[in-house]
C-alpha cells in the first residue's frame, strides 16, 4: 500500500481529499494535517510515501514545506493540490521536486488519474537492479504524464484516445490494432494510429507476437 499524508487547511476539503484517496485501490491515508509545520513533523516520525500538499497554508507556503521535507531527509514524493496558477510557482514546484501538479477545483476522476499514474511510477522506482537504457528511463517518467489532449496531432480526438487507453489498460497481455478496433468500434487504421501515438509518448509498449505463420503481429501493452 502507498501511504499518503493529506495536507490541507480547509477541514471540509481535507476530508474530501482523504475520501477520494481511499477510494483508489493501493492507497491508504495515514494522516491528515492542516498546516505546513504539522506536515514536516508528521513525515519525520511516520513513514509516508506520498504527500498531497496544498500550497496556501496558514503558517507557510507549500514550496517551503517541500524544502523543509528535503532538509529533514524525507524521501516522500509530493503531489501539489492547489489553486496556484502563477507560472513562477509552477516552475518553483518543479525545481522543488513536485512530481505532479493538480489544480483546484478538480474531480475525483482527475485525482484518481494522478494517483494511478503515480502508483505505476512508484512500482517501477521501487524495483532493484539497473535500467537497461534510456528508453526505460523515458518510460518510467512517462508514467507520471497524462496524454495531452490539447496538443494531439491533427485529426485525433481526446475522446477516442481515452477510449483506446481504457481498453489497453485492461489488457495486460497486450492487444493488436485489430483487437482494439473491434473493442472500440473504430477502424483498424485509426486504432493503429492512436496506439502508435501512445507508444511514442511512452504510455504503451510495442511487442512482437509470433504466430504460426507469416510476419509477427505487433501487440501493444500498457506501461506498468
Amino acid at each position: 500500500m502507498i501511504s499518503v499524508l493529506v495536507v490541507e487547511d480547509d477541514p471540509v476539503a481535507a476530508d474530501a481529499h482523504r475520501e477520494y484517496v481511499e477510494r483508489v485501490p493501493g492507497f491508504t491515508v495515514v494522516g491528515v494535517v492542516h498546516a505546513g509545520n504539522e506536515a514536516v513533523r508528521f513525515c519525520a516520525r511516520d513513514s509516508v510515501d506520498l504527500v498531497l500538499l496544498d500550497f496556501y497554508l496558514p503558517d507557510t507556503h507549500g514550496l517551503a514545506v517541500c524544502q523543509a521535507l528535503r532538509a529533514a531527509g524525507s524521501t516522500a514524493d509530493v503531489i501539489a493540490v492547489t489553486s496556484a496558477r502563477d507560472l513562477a510557482v509552477v516552475r518553483a514546484a518543479v525545481s522543488a521536486g513536485v512530481v505532479q501538479y493538480l489544480l483546484k477545483p478538480f474531480t475525483f476522476a482527475s485525482l484518481r488519474d494522478k494517483l494511478e499514474r503515480y502508483a505505476q511510477f512508484h512500482d517501477r522506482a521501487a524495483r532493484s537492479g539497473e535500467i537497461s537504457g534510456q528508453a526505460d528511463v523515458d518510460r518510467m517518467l512517462a508514467t507520471l504524464r497524462s496524454p495531452d489532449h490539447g496538443s494531439l496531432p491533427k485529426g485525433m480526438s481526446g475522446a477516442t484516445l481515452d477510449a483506446i487507453s481504457a481498453v489497453l489498460a485492461e489488457a495486460t497481455d497486450g492487444l493488436s490494432a485489430a483487437a482494439v478496433a473491434t473493442a472500440t468500434g473504430v477502424s483498424r487504421v485509426t486504432a493503429r494510429r492512436y496506439l502508435e501515438y501512445l507508444a511514442d509518448s511512452g504510455l504503451a509498449e510495442r511487442r512482437p507476437h509470433y504466430g504460426s505463420v507469416g510476419r509477427p503481429e505487433v501487440r501493444y501493452t500498457p506501461v506498468s
